[in-house]
């Protein structure tokens, strides 16, 4: 009659590989520089820049097993920090106004760095986020909390705006 055929081993299962989890020191590595630059192009102060990407990547420890993107989490967390330098600068103006002026200091003027602090802030966070740290418009979107079509409009006025300052 014939030969027996044996029936096949069912295949082993398949080994999909699992992705290696990042650390935070892995981030941190990764992110911190870039992260300071961006907080500096939007503060236009190192030292605060520092203290404001320190706090955040504070913030991001401190949730480290709460969040899914770590990157995208430091992200909004530097720029929300960015707007809060603001208001206390805001604050801060409003308080030395009431108070008796000082000489002024002269300082030498980047003019790329005036104009961008002649942008209101949402605009300078979504031109300092596209042109510099390289992020779609999905991605500033969500770091500033907003729909992709303000973003579009946000950077397109703020270029506008930008174009104003810088040719007078």
């Amino acid at each position: 009659m014939g030969e027996v055929i044996e029936p096949l081993a069912p295949p082993p299962p398949p080994q999909w590989e699992t992705p290696a989890v990042e650390s935070f020191d892995d981030v941190f590595r990764r992110e911190s520089e870039a992260m300071v630059r961006v907080a500096f192009l939007m503060v236009r102060s190192a030292p605060q820049a520092e203290e404001i990407v320190q706090d955040a990547f504070t913030r991001l420890l401190e949730r480290w097993d709460r969040v899914p993107q770590p990157g995208a989490y430091l992200r909004t967390c530097v720029v929300n920090g960015c707007k809060d330098a603001f208001r206390r600068r805001a604050l801060e103006r409003r308080r030395a106004a009431a108070e008796p002026a000082q000489e002024p200091v002269d300082l030498e003027a980047d003019h790329l760095a005036d104009a961008l602090a002649a942008l209101p802030v949402k605009r300078r966070a979504a031109i300092v986020l596209r042109y510099y740290d390289g992020l779609s418009e999905a991605e500033i979107a969500n770091v500033l909390r907003v729909r992709p079509g303000t973003v579009k409009s946000l950077v397109h006025r703020g270029l506008l705006q930008l174009r104003e300052v810088i040719e007078r």
